[in-house]
């Protein structure tokens, strides 16, 4: 094989096939950890609502199956010349969380499978509402659309996501600290200093770190502070080595989709985001050719396909961005190659099943890590794009943002007919928030002036 020698290679056959097939693996490995670990978040959340865990749709398998189809879609959509491989989205787990607890009208009494399926109903609604957004930056430019929704907005919303979700963080911890305390150590410790690849892949080094640990305190007989076992591995025994994932069509409600829709905002900016930082990463304008338009609604479709069968919502990756950077390949067909993995993989409820046995504790710590982090990448949106909170319509703009966001704990119900219509915290903030933007004078945000400030939307974290 040719030496490079630090080039960047944008013909992965140079490589030869055993190299190239490899850089598709190194890209599976960098979006599996948290990738897989959005549905046992979500797994959790309906769970401790119902009392039932879901067994039809949004499961590992499902998830996997989504994420490498998506990719595929993605890469269709977008003449395949981007290098985006597409993974679960975390921006829409606090809607997730919301449907999950819903306990009035017709969720009243519904079991883990059925509050998902109306929950995946509101991800395809948001899935399509990247297409109207695609639309409007291809008929009157990004610059323009890009002022209804600045950093002084998309970042509060961003930093109420995280909040909203950090007390299913301590619950799921307190069942065993210290398998807690251990996956986020071991994730901080690979995110700070780990070397290489390591560095890419810190949510996976911290469940792989802390389900070994745990498995060692499983076979020496210790148990959980409350004595519950650490492990049960029912469910491996009793799943088959080949099988089909386990979809489930999603259902439409008005209330389910007023919880997630609204959250296709931040998802879309962080969209934005992402391919600000291809683009950077690869040297080419992705944003131009083949359009940010174009790409908005290869993830649209994705998303929208993902909930359609049960699976959670879709979103470009920053740790495949990082595997760009690391590596310096930047064919897209290496990327293609670990949506195929992917998919492959789906295919093996055996080792699905083993994902899922994944103690309680363990997501706990992980998600100690994660919820906060998403908070901190709200404000880290605000801080490079240099939003000036020195002006009182920036303060006013994020102050009703985060008294809406966390403020409307049980949302705001009325009726339209006989229709009775929920709007979630995060939904009125959404709202209220791209109002007062749009109202205030003084609006002086302009996208494109701000490298850096455009490549940090993306909620990743790595």
């Amino acid at each position: 094989m040719k030496d490079f020698k630090g080039e960047p290679i944008r013909d992965a056959k140079l490589l030869g096939t055993g190299s190239m097939l490899l850089m598709g693996l190194q890209h599976m490995v960098a979006m599996f950890g948290a990738t897989v670990l959005v549905p046992i978040l979500v797994g959790g959340f309906f769970k401790d609502a119902t009392g039932e865990p879901i067994t039809q749709g949004m499961t590992v398998a499902v998830t996997l199956f989504c994420a490498g189809f998506g990719t595929l879609i993605f890469h269709v959509c977008s003449k395949f010349k981007v290098p985006a491989f597409l993974g679960s989205s975390f921006a829409f787990l606090g809607g997730f969380y919301t449907v999950a607890n819903l306990n009035a009208g017709i969720y009243a009494g519904m079991g883990a499978n059925e509050k998902a399926a109306y929950a995946c109903g509101g991800v395809v609604i948001a899935g399509l509402a990247y297409f109207i957004l695609a639309l409007i930056i291809k008929v009157v430019g990004m610059k323009k659309v890009m002022r209804f929704l600045p950093p002084v907005v998309t970042g509060p919303i961003i930093i109420c996501i995280g909040l909203s979700l950090a007390g299913s963080a301590i619950g799921n911890a307190s069942t065993n600290w210290f398998l807690a305390i251990v996956a986020l150590a071991t994730i901080i410790v690979f995110n700070v200093w780990g070397k290489g690849l390591f560095r890419i892949i810190p949510i996976l080094m911290g469940i792989a770190v802390s389900y070994v640990i745990a498995l060692i305190m499983h076979m020496a007989g210790m148990t959980n502070p409350d004595g519950s076992a650490i492990f049960s591995f029912a469910a491996i025994s009793d799943s088959a080595w080949v099988g089909i994932p386990a979809f489930k069509f999603c259902k439409f409600d008005i209330t389910a989709v007023l919880v997630m829709a609204p959250i296709a905002i931040a998802s879309m900016m962080e969209h934005i985001g992402d391919m600000s930082a291809i683009s950077a990463t690869t040297s080419t304008n992705f944003l131009a050719d083949p359009g940010l338009h174009r790409t908005l609604m290869g993830d649209g479709l994705a998303t929208a396909m993902a909930g359609l069968v049960g699976g959670p919502s879709n979103t470009t990756y920053g740790e495949n961005t990082g595997v760009l950077e690391l590596s310096r390949v930047f064919d897209p067909k290496v990327v293609r190659l670990a949506a195929f993995y992917a998919i492959i993989l789906s295919f093996i409820p055996k080792f699905s099943a083993i994902i899922s046995t994944m103690p309680t504790a363990i997501i706990g710590g992980i998600s100690f890590m994660l919820y906060g982090m998403i908070s901190a990448i709200g404000v880290r949106n605000i801080v490079e794009n240099r939003v000036d909170l020195t002006k009182s319509r920036n303060l006013i703009i994020a102050g009703v943002i985060f008294v809406c966001g966390l403020g409307f704990s049980n949302g705001l119900t009325f009726k339209v007919g006989s229709t009775s219509v929920t709007l979630t915290a995060l939904a009125i903030a959404a709202i209220a928030g791209i109002v007062l933007n749009a109202i205030l004078p003084g609006n002086d945000y302009e996208f494109g002036k701000n490298a850096a400030g455009d490549k940090s939307r993306g909620i990743f974290l790595s």
